[in-house]
Formats: C-alpha cells, sequence, structure tokens
C-alpha cells in the first residue's frame, strides 16, 4: 500500500486520484492466509446451514455498564440472535472494563445455549495497541469464545495481520469492523476505495466484514454493495464498472456483513439483494421494539424464519406477535 497508494497522493502536480481496485498477483495471494474459517467454516461451528445469520450491538453502544451490557446480551440471545456484537467504540472503559464483560457475557452466553438449544456466540471488541490485543484474544479463547472483533482500519494493517497470526493459534474467527473508512473512500474523485479495503481484509483473514445495505442509513451504493459481496464471497470476479477481474486462487471466502438503520420489515429486502450467505445487523431495530429487545430479536429471527420457509411476512406475522408488533411499528421503511 505503501507504494501503490502512497506519496502520489501528496503530489501537487495531482488535483485528485482514487484507488478504485488492485488486481493482486498469484504469489502475493498465496503469501497471505485469507481467512482461517470463512462463509463454510462459521456456518460449520455455529450450526446454521442456510439462513442468514443475525447479530446485534446492544444500544446505546456505548455507557452501558458490564451488568447492563450482559442482559442485554442474555435477552437477545434467548431471543434468537446468534452473535452479541461489541460497538467499534467499545473496549476497555472504567464503566465497562473488556475482563469483566468477558466473564460475564459468557457465562450468560453458556446459559443462553443451554436453553436455547443453539449455538450462540460474541463479537468482542480486542482492538487496542498490539500486544494488548493479543492478550485480550487470548483471554475470549480462555473463556470459550470463536470470534474476536477488531477496528482493522484504526488497528492498522500490519496490527490485523499480527492479530491473525495468533488467531490461528487460538482457532477464533475474526469479526472485521470498517470505522473509519469513510473518511477516505466516501469522496469518489479523492482516496482509497472501499472495495480496496475489503480485498486487503480477504487477504489477511478477514472472516466476516461490515459491506452496507444500499437501503440502511449508511452511504453506498447497490453497485459498491454488491462489488463488496462478489469481492468477499467469489472464488473468481469479473472486471465491471471500477473493478478489475480477481482470481481468488482458492481463498476461503469472507461473510458479508450489512448493518446499519435494520429492522425485521426490510430484512426480505436485503436477503433478496444480498442473498442468505450475510450476517444481518440489527440495532435499534431490536432495542426499538415495543415490548423490548427479547421481543425485537424474536421479531427479526421470525422474519428471517419467514425468508427461509418462503412465507410473506404479513403472512407469518399473523402467528408471530412479535413480528406482528415490529411490522405495526416499522411497516418497510427505509431509513433515509
Amino acid at each position: 500500500m505503501s507504494s501503490v497508494a502512497g506519496n502520489i497522493f501528496g503530489m501537487k502536480a495531482v488535483k485528485n486520484l482514487r484507488l478504485e481496485d488492485i488486481e493482486w498477483p498469484k504469489n502475493m495471494i498465496k503469501s497471505f492466509r485469507g481467512p482461517q474459517f470463512g462463509v463454510e467454516g462459521v456456518r460449520r461451528f455455529m450450526q446454521v446451514k442456510k439462513r442468514p445469520l443475525l447479530a446485534c450491538v446492544p444500544k446505546p453502544k456505548v455507557g452501558m455498564t458490564t451488568k447492563e451490557h450482559t442482559k442485554v446480551g442474555y435477552d437477545i440471545w434467548k431471543g434468537g440472535v446468534d452473535f452479541l456484537k461489541d460497538d467499534e467504540n467499545l473496549t476497555d472503559q472504567k464503566f465497562n472494563r473488556f475482563k469483566d464483560r468477558v466473564k460475564s457475557c459468557f457465562k450468560y452466553r453458556d446459559k443462553a445455549e443451554k436453553e436455547t438449544g443453539e449455538r450462540k456466540s460474541y463479537f468482542i471488541n480486542v482492538t487496542g495497541e498490539t500486544k494488548e490485543m493479543l492478550k485480550r484474544a487470548r483471554m475470549v479463547k480462555d473463556h470459550g469464545g470463536e470470534f474476536v472483533m477488531v477496528d482493522i482500519l484504526t488497528a492498522g494493517w500490519a496490527g490485523f495481520q499480527t492479530l491473525r497470526e495468533e488467531c490461528q493459534d487460538l482457532k477464533l474467527a475474526i469479526h472485521a469492523h470498517r470505522a473509519f473508512h469513510a473518511s477516505f473512500t466516501r469522496d469518489k474523485k479523492h482516496g482509497v476505495s472501499m472495495l480496496v479495503v475489503a480485498d486487503l481484509s480477504r487477504l489477511i483473514g478477514a472472516d466476516n466484514l461490515h459491506i452496507g445495505t444500499v437501503i440502511g442509513k449508511l452511504v453506498g451504493s447497490r453497485e459498491e454493495v454488491l462489488s463488496l459481496r462478489d469481492e468477499l464471497e467469489e472464488n473468481f470476479v469479473h472486471e465491471g464498472n471500477h473493478r478489475l477481474a480477481e482470481n481468488w486462487q482458492g481463498m476461503k471466502k469472507t461473510f458479508a456483513v450489512s448493518s446499519g438503520g435494520l429492522h425485521a420489515g426490510i430484512l426480505p429486502y436485503i436477503v433478496n439483494f444480498l442473498g442468505k450467505d450475510i450476517v444481518v445487523q440489527v440495532g435499534g431495530g431490536i432495542h426499538g421494539h415495543p415490548k423490548g429487545s427479547y421481543a425485537g430479536a424474536k421479531a427479526c429471527r421470525q422474519a428471517l424464519e419467514a425468508i427461509e420457509w418462503g412465507f410473506s411476512l404479513k403472512e407469518y406475522a399473523s402467528q408471530h406477535k412479535e413480528l406482528k408488533e415490529a411490522l405495526k411499528k416499522w411497516g418497510n421503511t427505509r431509513p433515509v
């Protein structure tokens, strides 16, 4: 990246410059590990064969005590959510220490698994100074975790790769958050595209990566989001508008994560658009349910069940009160 996106961007002679995509040589692809688990591996240890996986961030995103955070996690796990997820800003603040959160949340994760008969997991944010990230990852493993989460851009590519190496030995999957990307990907005339970030994420070894929604609250065109999904989840990527062809040489696929302003009423649009090999992350669309987080989690899981079994949401809601209440509140409204 120092070569292809280095000093050239700072040259006075350059008015605008944008790096849209990189076609990676076979030898370079082979020099990276890529995802340790990928789509198939995550589905295997979560014991979910076909449907989209469901994740949720507690709200408010930052400020809850460890006890409050754990309570929300337990409620949404019981309601049908697969993954509790930390916010990108939550790491080791005094009101919710990382060590305390690990101990408390995994205890209640185990409880939720026993009560539901389903696998549950946690994208817990280990982002920090590199040695501290490794220490936190080992703590997650010691308490029975399967995933760590890292803010890949603020941690830096080298920090991310060091964590990836540690997670190889610990057998931990990596949930990659793209916080900070829009500071250089949003300007269509200058900077680096999100497609390049996705490339690097898959090369180094993210098992999950956020790509946007198109109909959610975050910036991202239909073309961009589909290109990101293809770059992460295809073996061969065809050349297209602002995109180079790519042969991933058999590297495992990274799970695309769709998030930002979602609720039960628009999940059919997301699945129809992106397919079933996605992690759907819902925050306010769960916690804002009239009957609380547990009911909100049930509503979103019911929406995914309706999609999987070929029912319309309206039809399925007639027999599922939580989904019915969610549709009454939000309908099919899309965030502006």
